[in-house]
């Protein structure tokens, strides 16, 4: 399922179903967001992530296509999002390190000047470093 295009209505109603069913947290899963999956289910027995859910749903249906690839399909391709890197070889080299960090540092400055959400950018950030692992 992560190799695959999310799509943002598929997102949304899971985000949904997260505020009527007893575990919260499929969206997240769906999303490629494990992590965040997991605390929504641990959480479970709190109304947080119900409310969450709620708010991300409505989030995932307020945004267009473009913005929902830009946030969540963007190490597929799919994104009109720039910097570009090309997926790197099994040994990295240092060419592909360099176009990473500068795409890091027009990343922070997208941040800094307002351009990005805290939050796109810490999305971003962890998809171009995983491009080095």
């Amino acid at each position: 399922m992560l190799s695959k295009l999310k799509n943002r209505k598929v997102a949304a109603i899971l985000a949904f179903a997260g505020t009527l069913m007893p575990i919260a947290g499929l969206h997240k899963f769906y999303l490629g967001q494990p992590w965040w999956g997991l605390l929504y289910v641990l959480l479970s027995w709190t109304p947080i992530p119900r409310v969450a859910s709620a708010i991300e749903g409505f989030w995932y249906l307020s945004q267009d296509s473009d913005e929902f690839d830009r946030n969540f399909n963007l190490e597929l391709g799919s994104a009109s999002f720039s910097p570009t890197i090309p997926n790197p070889p099994a040994a990295v080299e240092t060419t592909n390190v360099s176009a990473i960090a500068d795409a890091l540092r027009e990343l922070d400055d997208l941040r800094q000047d307002g351009l990005i959400s805290e939050y796109e950018f810490e999305q971003k950030r962890r998809q171009l470093l995983d491009r080095i692992v």
